[in-house]
């Protein structure tokens, strides 16, 4: 009779010692705290069922992950002891669990990766200004016709990590295998002052200044950036700061709307999120050893399954044909799920499996007391195109008491 449950003994050993890394690695709730505490009763049935399989070498390595959940030869040491525990007829204790591992990983968005040489120590932290020390790289060309639009929306009040994958992003994108005239970066700030501005203006194209304080209001500055960047782009690609891409990422990214009927998509399906080590370890071999992309086997990383957001390439017209991303939206979670369902609704939306490196940086995420986003109350798919503007520069300039003042300010740094 079929199965939905797998038997190969490697993949469900895989499963194990994926959801016991994820449940005993102290960062692995900060990649994700919706993700983490989503799958939190799953992982601990099967931290409680690998510790009465009743073999003694299997418990004794699960101690050892618990107490190393970063070290690469426990994973194998501990995959290749149950994999041998099936080939020689497991158990009752080893069929728990494994169906409880396999149920983790059909019901967790939190998985793990270890490369099999990441060691985590002797990396020096890449920091912004180390980073300010490289060459800015070619800007966009006096006269040119950019058909395509990067916009990354940003702000950082310390200690300085946002700032440093906004450097790293910012000089990845300077170095692509498309001709620089073929595309533009605009960086948008949002804060109560512009913080960043003399540090980021050489190394974009763009940089706006958009007076906002309190909560980062994330869809609000993607619209600025749609609406008030120079130009009329074809192509929109909506980047998190936070992004380290390939040389190709342009290249490949616009080859795919050459296909008939392609309005947007997101460029991959899971999304890593690399530890500090990781990242600054990444940053040097993309930008300081000039790889074209960086390898997978010296990284850390905790894999959200399919979150979106992050890097969303569409078409301009489409873009507005929704009402671009909801202005709502306040702090962190749910505007980037709201911008994905509306764009799937009203176009055809395609999902592609590029590796997505997601710089580290210290959490922001909160949730409510009742488990749920910051901005669960607000409805789903019920923005949409109005008479009202998108991307008003001024929109939040003009609530504060000072609001004449500020409006000159946000106009000033727009360049």
């Amino acid at each position: 009779m079929a199965t939905l449950t797998p038997t190969d003994p490697e993949l469900l050993a895989t499963a194990v010692v994926t959801t016991l890394a994820v449940d005993f690695d102290p960062q692995a709730r900060e990649a994700s705290i919706f993700y983490w505490d989503r799958g939190l009763a799953y992982r601990r049935a099967v931290v409680q069922a690998a510790e009465r399989t009743g073999d003694e070498t299997v418990e004794r390595l699960v101690g050892a992950l618990r107490v190393r959940p970063a070290d690469p030869a426990l994973h194998d040491a501990l995959r290749m002891r149950l994999v041998r525990l099936a080939a020689e007829g497991g158990g009752a204790g080893l069929d728990t669990l494994f169906e409880r591992a396999w149920e983790a990983e059909s019901n967790s968005r939190l998985g793990y990766h270890l490369g099999r040489c990441y060691t985590g120590t002797g990396q020096a932290t890449v920091g912004a200004e180390r980073l300010g020390t490289l060459p800015p790289g070619a800007g966009l060309p006096p006269g040119g016709t950019p058909r395509v639009l990067v916009v990354v929306p940003f702000r950082d009040r310390g200690p300085g990590s946002r700032l440093r994958n906004l450097l790293a992003c910012l000089l990845a994108l300077r170095d692509q295998s498309v001709p620089r005239d073929f595309y533009q970066v605009a960086v948008v700030e949002t804060d109560d002052v512009p913080r960043w501005r003399e540090t980021v203006s050489p190394r974009t194209d763009h940089y706006l200044f958009a007076y906002k304080p309190g909560d980062f209001n994330k869809s609000w500055a993607v619209n600025v950036g749609v609406v008030n960047a120079p130009g009329r782009a074809e192509i929109v690609c909506i980047l998190d700061a936070d992004a380290l891409v390939d040389r190709d990422f342009i290249a490949r990214n616009v080859a795919r709307f050459h296909h008939p009927g392609t309005m947007g998509h997101l460029s991959y399906r899971d999304m890593w999120c690399l530890d500090e080590s990781a990242t600054s370890w990444a940053i040097e071999e993309r930008l300081w050893r000039g790889a074209a992309e960086v390898a997978t086997d010296q990284l850390r990383a905790f894999v959200l399954r399919r979150p979106p957001g992050c890097c969303v390439w569409v078409r301009t017209s489409a873009f507005h044909r929704i009402g671009g991303m909801d202005e709502r939206f306040e702090g962190w979670g749910g505007e980037d799920n709201d911008f994905a369902y509306r764009m799937d609704i009203n176009s055809a939306l395609d999902h592609y499996h590029d590796p997505l490196l997601h710089m580290y940086h210290p959490s922001s995420a909160v949730l409510r007391e009742d488990g749920e986003l910051v901005n669960a109350h607000i409805p789903a798919l019920s923005w949409g195109p109005s008479s009202a503007p998108i991307g008003d520069i001024h929109r939040f300039a003009r609530t504060t008491a000072t609001g004449d003042r500020h409006e000159r300010r946000a106009g000033s740094h727009v360049s």
